[in-house]
């Protein structure tokens, strides 16, 4: 039961002001919520009605001041068990009405204490949809949110902060959520081999998934070289999720190009699809507003199956969605294996002549609907496949 003083003091933070200022010059004056203080970053809209802990934890919104289009956050309260990372990565957080109880037999706390002992600074009681309705007409762009001391600086000093922050375009924010450690995850039942994950951001369903087919997994640091992960001799190798700019992560396509030449099969997800476009000789772009929920339409062109997926991106692969295409920079022929039913957005590549392949989406789902979850297992299939040619050519 709350102690009612701590009762009193949340209800006197909860009249807090607090501001939402867009780099256009728009405002939006709330209340404050979760830490006090000043947070810059790129303002970008979620979708999902649920899932609010595991966006927060997603590595892949780092730099990213996250606005939930759903009407009431924090219901359900926080738990351990629902954490995608270690931490909260967002730069800041806004909801139009934060729930003033939280009401589940999982919850550990509530939204609001984790969202203070993180730092995160956030804003409540502002118009979100008219705010997403704005975003999806001019596209992301930088946002601060001010509050405590910071929402007495001026209009004009406020404006100002945002339009000094960085844009995401350019921006290589690898080394900010990658482990700095390496580590490894026993595989679940039979071992098949092991996979070499390169943390560019990663969720903690994505590892398990991986155990759950068999892989021992190797979580490898961002910074690592292709030598070194060559020198691990690993079954397969996977790029994960991840923040930024995928043209400006120039030494992660050199590692996957240089493992790949080795014969090494791929699997990427997310920040991992567009670096696999890269290293097959395509380009990739920013997105006006990106896509961000659990509701986001995607063919498989080989199924001819629609998917409900999960997705979190800004950037996209610039790559026909038809025909089959002889890669840039030598790896055969590749083809757009799925695209967004919304706007025609690649979500995914297949190399035809090397065991390669990679999607824009989330398929481990935290949170979100578990209709892209058998790509773990075309993955095992495809290593499994690729040690079975690979030893009877050594039979031969």
């Amino acid at each position: 039961m709350a102690n009612p003083a701590e009762t009193a003091d949340r209800a006197r933070a909860a009249k807090a002001p607090a501001v939402l200022v867009l780099e256009d010059g728009r405002r939006y004056v709330g209340r404050a919520y979760g830490s006090r203080g000043r947070t810059l970053g790129e303002v970008v809209f979620a979708t999902g009605m649920t899932g609010y802990q595991e966006t927060l934890t997603d590595p892949s919104y780092a730099g990213q001041i996250v606005l939930m289009t759903a009407p009431h956050i924090g219901n359900t309260g926080a738990n351990d068990e629902d954490m995608e990372s270690r931490k909260i990565w967002v730069s800041g957080f806004i909801v139009r009405e934060p729930s003033r109880v939280s009401s589940n037999f999982r919850s550990q706390r509530s939204l609001d204490d984790d969202l203070e002992s993180g730092g995160v600074v956030g804003i409540s009681g502002i118009d979100t949809r008219a705010i997403t309705r704005h975003i999806r007409s001019e596209g992301a762009m930088r946002s601060g949110i001010f509050s405590g001391e910071d929402f007495s600086l001026s209009d004009g000093e406020q404006l100002d902060l945002v339009r000094q922050a960085p844009s995401m375009r350019g921006r290589n924010l690898s080394d900010e959520v990658s482990t700095v450690e390496p580590y490894s995850i026993p595989a679940v039942g039979e071992r098949i081999g092991s996979v070499a994950v390169l943390d560019l951001g990663v969720k903690t369903s994505t590892l398990t998934f991986l155990a759950e087919r068999g892989f021992e997994v190797l979580v490898l640091p961002q910074s690592v070289t292709s030598e070194h992960v060559l020198s691990l001799k690993p079954s397969a190798l996977f790029f994960s999720n991840g923040p930024g700019d995928p043209a400006a992560s120039d030494a992660h396509v050199r590692l996957l190009q240089e493992v790949l030449r080795a014969g090494v099969p791929y699997f990427g997800i997310c920040f991992g699809n567009q670096l696999l476009g890269r290293a097959l000789g395509f380009g990739t772009y920013k997105l006006p507003f990106g896509h961000r929920g659990i509701n986001q339409p995607v063919l498989d062109k080989t199924t001819r199956r629609v998917e409900i997926t999960s997705q979190n991106h800004g950037f996209a692969v610039d790559m026909p969605t038809e025909g089959v295409h002889e890669s840039r920079t030598g790896f055969g022929r590749v083809e757009v294996s799925h695209y967004s039913l919304n706007d025609n957005v690649v979500e995914g590549i297949r190399c035809l002549d090397i065991p390669a392949f990679s999607v824009q989406y989330h398929p481990e789902a935290a949170s979100g609907p578990h209709d892209a979850n058998y790509l773990f297992d075309r993955f095992r299939d495809v290593v499994l496949a690729h040690h079975k040619a690979a030893g009877a050519g050594e039979t031969k």
